[in-house]
């Protein structure tokens, strides 16, 4: 398992298929509100691979928001849930963020995965919202930044 930032056009358009197999065809979110402004190489966001023995099988974006790194697009494909990917690219945005001198970072969760996050030191804030159809919270981390 590696993680690693997108920087040409190709792995681009592999994480794309990756989010329109999880997202618009598994979770039926409408096609124009999987993809904005922020998917493209140079955008205000970086984007990253996963793999397994150098299959792509997960990805994610991390954009700068109000002073954090705000962690969006997780997603991976169905059949290699349940292996630690999820921690794996939540470990690789958080280490970007870092890298931008960033000490907190933030996310829209699904409210199926709250308890995933909070392992990961997320903590919820606010309420519950609907984004494409799907319950989210907004949660959030400040590092420790000894």
């Amino acid at each position: 398992m590696n993680a690693k930032i997108i920087t040409t056009e190709l792995d681009l358009q592999t994480a794309f298929a990756i989010r329109r197999k999880v997202f618009i065809e598994e979770q039926q979110i409408p096609e124009p509100e999987e993809y904005d402004e922020f998917d493209t190489l140079g955008a205000a966001c970086e984007h990253i691979l996963v793999y397994v023995n150098d299959q792509p099988v997960g990805t994610g974006r991390l954009r700068v928001v109000e002073g954090y790194g705000k962690l969006e697009r997780i997603c991976i494909v169905q059949e290699f849930r349940k292996y630690g990917l999820g921690k794996v690219i939540i470990q690789k945005l958080e280490e970007m963020t870092l890298a931008k001198g960033l000490e907190k970072s933030k996310l829209n969760a699904q409210v199926y995965a709250e308890g995933f996050y909070e392992k990961l030191g997320y903590k919820r804030t606010g309420e519950e919202f609907m984004d494409g159809g799907i319950p989210h919270i907004l949660m959030k981390k400040q590092f420790n930044m000894a």
